[in-house]
């Protein structure tokens, strides 16, 4: 097995974190990852915003009431934005960059979860990236993807086992209906 498909099989969400805090190092490379991924027509219509600061971490964890509370245990979150005037391809071009970034941590045996904000309701008058939108004060026409948590993990999970992929979603040639 590669080191690639490895890594694969290795990183899983990881919801829980210890306090110790990233180097600095570790948080540039995670953010390079991002910044070195490509996109549609070379545009780079992603943003990216760090966030260590502990109070902010909470506040940005009351972005999905109850399925992003453990943001406020990580050290580093990176909200992952995109410009839909820059590119009608933004939430691919940050997607990529967002598993780029979760694939750089896990090869530095850093937890991370995405957790998903755009389409998502902080209440049922706000939505979740503008409630992000207004706490980081993101300016239009920027809009969230998802919010990226990232710390050392509290424990491993086991990896992911190539016996259990799901090869009746692979057709080759044509879609072929399964029985």
């Amino acid at each position: 097995m590669n080191g690639f498909q490895q890594l694969l099989m290795q990183r899983r969400s990881i919801r829980k974190f210890k306090e110790e805090l990233l180097t600095p190092d570790e948080t540039r490379m995670i953010l390079e990852a991002g910044l070195l991924s490509p996109t549609s027509k070379n545009r780079h219509s992603w943003e990216f915003i760090a966030v260590e600061d502990k109070e902010m971490l909470i506040r940005l964890s009351h972005c999905k009431p109850q399925s992003a509370t453990f943001i406020a245990d990580a050290v580093l979150a990176v909200v992952v934005a995109g410009n839909p005037l820059e590119s009608d391809a933004w939430i691919e071009d940050a997607s990529i960059a967002a598993i780029n970034m979760q694939l750089q941590a896990e090869e530095l045996g850093i937890g991370s979860c995405w957790v998903q904000v755009r389409n998502r309701s902080y209440t049922d008058l706000l939505s979740s990236g503008d409630y992000i939108n207004e706490l980081l004060q993101i300016p239009m026409p920027l809009e969230v993807l998802c919010v990226i948590a990232f710390g050392r993990k509290e424990k491993e999970k086991s990896p992911a086992s190539l016996d259990s992929l799901h090869w009746e979603k692979v057709h080759i040639e044509r879609y072929l209906l399964k029985s």
